[in-house]
């Protein structure tokens, strides 16, 4: 009866990724429409900070504003800020196939640091199941070398902050809601966008551009929230490696918005992701209980090191 189960947390970050893959196709189809990027990425920011604005003032009230300002919800939110504007900006030189690999490698750097800061402990089997979706994320994306040093550092540094973010969000104490971690977030990520506005200057946007911003607001907050839920609850080596499915989702809504036929390593590599997952969550299954008698070391045991209680 007491026994915490992966499903739920690997559920959450599955609709987490789903989340996020939405929200980038609307930048991806507004871009296409001739609308700069940084103009998108604020404007979308500032609906999804006033969407959770309005959410933490309604639920949870003012009082839970402060925790804005509290050390572990400010240092992931500027990991957040950072690392997504490090890895956007090397995408002006870096091929999108590129950048996205080495992005989805933050869950191989992120279960190394649960091992290291917490404790977690990853079975052989799990290494080899995340390290292979690994592998299917490379045959998706098929990434070319000879870019830039310059490009590929600060993708790097973006990715590592991404990993960075996830294990602080570890650290944030289980009285401040997940709604306020995600305004955080959003406040961060709409401070960096505007900045980039001021480079990549401002284009008038007609009606149907504000109703496919506030879609793609509503997906973000969608996304976020899942996604510290997902890192609230579940061990980190567990639910990290479910973010690869976010490379079948995209692919799918490719082919069907867009158009765009994977070809049949991508299609490999998808199928590889998805057994990669399966196997991780085979490997999270916790073992049945026949000895009750030491009960809160067997939940810590099942939710891993520091698991958060909602």
């Amino acid at each position: 009866m007491n026994r915490t189960l992966p499903e739920a947390p690997v559920l959450l970050m599955c609709a987490a990724a789903a989340s996020f893959v939405l929200s980038n196709a609307v930048v991806k189809h507004l871009g296409q429409e001739g609308l700069p990027t940084g103009q998108t990425l604020f404007v979308r920011g500032c609906i999804a900070t006033l969407i959770l604005l309005a959410v933490v003032l309604a639920t949870q009230g003012k009082q839970h504003l402060a925790a804005l300002r509290r050390g572990p919800v400010l240092a992931r939110a500027t990991a957040e800020g950072v690392g997504s504007t490090l890895f956007l900006a090397s995408l002006a030189w870096l091929p999108l196939a590129n950048a996205t690999a080495i992005d989805l490698s933050s869950p191989l750097v992120l279960s190394l640091l649960a091992v290291v800061f917490f404790g977690d402990r990853v079975p052989p089997q799990r290494w080899l199941a995340i390290m292979a979706g690994f592998v299917g994320v490379l045959l998706v994306v098929q990434p070319r070398s000879g870019q830039l040093d310059g490009a590929t550092l600060l993708c790097v540094l973006g990715t590592g902050l991404h990993a960075v973010r996830d294990l602080l969000t570890r650290r944030i104490p289980p009285d401040i809601p997940s709604v306020v971690v995600a305004l955080a977030s959003a406040l961060a990520l709409t401070a960096m966008a505007g900045g980039w506005t001021l480079l990549g200057g401002w284009q008038p946007m007609a009606w149907q551009h504000l109703g496919w911003l506030m879609l793609g607001a509503v997906c973000l907050v969608a996304g976020v929230l899942l996604a510290v839920a997902s890192l609230r609850r579940g061990a980190l080596p567990t639910v990290a490696p479910f973010r690869y499915l976010s490379l079948p989702f995209a692919l799918l809504l490719g082919y069907t918005v867009w158009g765009e036929l994977p070809n049949a390593l991508a299609w490999a590599g998808s199928a590889l992701i998805a057994l990669s997952c399966l196997c991780v969550l085979r490997s999270a299954k916790p073992a049945p209980v026949a000895e009750t008698s030491n009960q809160p070391d067997a939940r810590v045991s099942a939710l891993g090191s520091r698991g958060t209680v909602c």
